[in-house]
């Protein structure tokens, strides 16, 4: 591996460490722990379930938006401050530029999905509290590499933001729409319910269904086959993949 791409892994991961991420990643564990106590508090039954519940499917929105969003602020104020100008100026390829900060924001990513997953192993099995970190990790590395690729593409952060938020919460409702567009109530032969299954069955074919990672009923339920965490590894390593070579292929298309 090129030493210009882990020196830019290094500053980035160094970056994030001197901001206030980690505070912020420290003050929602609490926050969102604390709110799970009081959950537990006001259930009437099952209250261990749904404290661990509530965590979990609340953590898992906080960590997805806190990466998210400190990758696009983060390459935001680096095109802002023309940081990235005088980066550009120096025998610096732009992949390296590139596979640098993916690999930096992948570790941050990765971090922070860990530490979210601390209080987990207090309240669920800790087989299942480690499925679900891994898994948050690696959708967490989807997130970030689909947030480079906005930014790098649109160059400002609220449409970056804007497409991330709405990439997101496709994907999280992509096979709900399916299922729906496969059994109707009414109107099953009309062309344009036709039209629109053809076009939810094309997206799922490149638009990954994120509501297979990182499920809550892994730790109130049963764990997971570690078959399954394998397969989401996978196939996050494939979009991370995909998503970094567009994202190289449009910073090199841009002129500074």
């Amino acid at each position: 591996m090129s030493h210009q791409i882990t020196t830019i892994a290094r500053y980035t991961l160094l970056e994030a460490m001197r901001t206030r991420l980690p505070q912020l990643v420290l003050s929602a564990i609490v926050l969102l722990g604390a709110a799970g106590f009081f959950v537990q508090e006001i259930a009437v039954t099952e209250s261990a379930r749904l404290q661990t519940g509530f965590y979990a499917a609340t953590m898992r929105l906080t960590g997805v938006f806190i990466t998210g969003l400190y990758v696009l602020s983060s390459v935001t104020r680096e095109f802002n401050d023309k940081g990235l100008d005088v980066m550009l100026a120096l025998d610096l390829p732009r992949s390296h530029y590139i596979l640098g900060k993916l690999m930096g924001f992948l570790v941050i990513g990765a971090l922070i999905g860990f530490a979210v997953s601390i209080p987990l192993v207090f309240l669920a099995p800790p087989g299942a509290a480690l499925q679900w970190g891994l898994s948050l990790a690696f959708e967490l590395a989807i997130v970030v590499a689909l947030s480079l690729f906005c930014v790098v593409t649109f160059s400002q952060l609220m449409p970056a933001a804007s497409f991330v938020l709405a990439f997101y919460l496709l994907a999280r409702a992509l096979t709900a729409i399916r299922l729906m567009g496969a059994h109707p109530l009414a109107g099953a032969d009309t062309l344009s319910h036709q039209l629109m299954s053809m076009m939810m069955e094309g997206l799922a074919l490149i638009v990954p269904a994120l509501d297979a990672w990182t499920q809550t009923a892994w730790l109130v339920n049963q764990p997971a086959a570690w078959a399954d965490i394998g397969a989401l590894a996978g196939q996050s390593a494939l979009y991370v993949a995909l998503l970094a070579g567009a994202t190289m292929f449009d910073f090199y298309r841009k002129n500074f």
